[in-house]
């Protein structure tokens, strides 16, 4: 990444904590304080000391159920002694920007900038997904179109196939003596 400082973390590293919950894209406080260089527990605590800062739409604790599909998910193991006695927090873009705020240390101002712009990758390549996702439906409704379309000409070449066939030979007009058949012209 272009302008990267020593000691920060590159972006697609940033790019594989990014994971969706709740429709919306967060990144865990595990892998957000180890960006930050610092210790879960301190990154929670200062959360839960700026409460009003983090309001729903940029943090929510995982839900157990939540928790032990993401941890199915990627295959995690327990961190550390026993693993983690609370559920994770899950910071989103601006919660992210907004932790760097209250931890207030050098490599978080600096790691913060980069967060942000792995965040806004992803809603680039979201949106180029989403065009590309609507061409294709246009495109598969016009294949369907012309399926249709092909399907009734193939049902009335089939028709013109499966017609009577005329006969080659004009109606004869006559008798048959013993086997041969005599006609009038």
């Amino acid at each position: 990444m272009v302008g990267n400082p020593k000691g920060l973390v590159p972006e697609k590293r940033i790019l594989k904590t990014i994971t969706v919950i709740r429709g919306e894209k967060v990144i865990l406080d595990s892998d957000l304080a180890e960006l930050h260089g610092v210790e879960t527990r301190r990154l929670n605590e200062q959360v839960r000391r700026n409460t009003e800062k983090f309001p729903e739409d940029f943090m929510f604790q995982l839900t157990k159920e939540e928790f032990e599909s993401l941890k199915s998910q990627f295959a995690t193991s327990s961190s550390g002694w026993g693993g983690r006695r609370k559920l994770p927090l899950v910071f989103t873009e601006h919660g992210a920007l907004q932790a760097a705020n209250v931890l207030n240390s050098e490599r978080a101002n600096k790691m913060s900038v980069f967060i942000v712009r792995a965040f806004v990758r992803l809603r680039e390549m979201a949106l180029t997904n989403e065009k590309l996702s609507q061409k294709m439906d246009e495109l598969e409704k016009r294949v369907s179109d012309h399926d249709d379309i092909l399907i009734d000409l193939i049902r009335e070449i089939r028709k013109l196939i499966d017609a009577p066939k005329p006969r080659d030979k004009k109606k004869t007009i006559g008798f048959i003596v013993s086997g041969k058949e005599e006609t009038r012209e």
